[in-house]
């Protein structure tokens, strides 16, 4: 069985159609499947969406996507993962050539990532970023699958991580075994560049150069994803 994971927090404005096509996708491919919306203390409607939307609400309290994502595995029947930003919409085109990589003895993956809005400028950027991903075989972290069994091998996503937690999910998964990234895409908000320039980002991106590894094992440090202090 295909379990989707869609960590959230605060997310009443995406998720709706994010769950909408998950079901469209997972219905087009014929596998059974379930629908998990691991909800890291929201103070929205983000419960209320989720339920709506035909997903199974885990109650988390990380305020951390890779402990969130963890929860909502953990909650999973599934032996095959498949965890989507709350912001992403899937396809079948993309969850197909997940089961397909996953039966044809892949250990996991990832996907192309494309914007469904935001400047001209990050549609620009995804393109070349998705395409070295892909050549170093590195997950995005808005659509990551996995085989049950080897993400239970390596810990599921390292919980000392704030950010860059699919990267060093990549790097670990990578040494269970055959781990790729489709050509096929997902489609995802831009709406990071919507409340910080490409100048404010590219700064973002140069401290956490600087500082290495520890900027990415601080929540102060990774504002940029965690913008409130709860």
């Amino acid at each position: 069985m295909l379990s989707f994971v869609v960590p959230a927090y605060n997310e009443e404005k995406y998720l709706a159609p994010t769950l909408e096509a998950i079901h469209a996708a997972a219905r087009a491919v014929g596998e059974p499947y379930e629908v998990i919306v691991a909800d890291d203390a929201s103070t929205d409607a983000t419960v209320a969406v989720a339920e709506a939307g035909g997903a199974r609400v885990v109650p988390v309290h990380k305020r951390q996507i890779a402990g969130t994502r963890n929860a909502g595995a953990a909650a999973a029947r599934g032996d095959m993962l498949v965890f989507v930003d709350a912001d992403t919409r899937v396809n079948e085109a993309v969850v197909r050539g997940a089961l397909e990589a996953l039966r044809a003895g892949a250990v996991g993956g990832g996907a192309g990532v494309r914007f469904y809005d935001g400047p001209p400028w990050v549609h620009r950027h995804v393109a070349w970023i998705s395409a070295l991903f892909r050549w170093i075989r590195w997950a995005a972290g808005c659509f990551v699958f996995a085989r049950r069994d080897a993400f239970d091998a390596v810990g599921g996503f390292d919980e000392q991580f704030y950010a860059s937690e699919e990267i060093h999910f990549s790097r670990a998964m990578k040494r269970q075994g055959r781990f790729l990234v489709l050509r096929e895409h997902v489609t995802t908000s831009a709406r990071k560049a919507e409340s910080h320039s490409r100048w404010a980002v590219a700064k973002m991106l140069f401290k956490m150069a600087l500082r290495g590894e520890k900027s990415v094992k601080s929540r102060e440090l990774t504002a940029f994803w965690y913008p409130d202090k709860r």
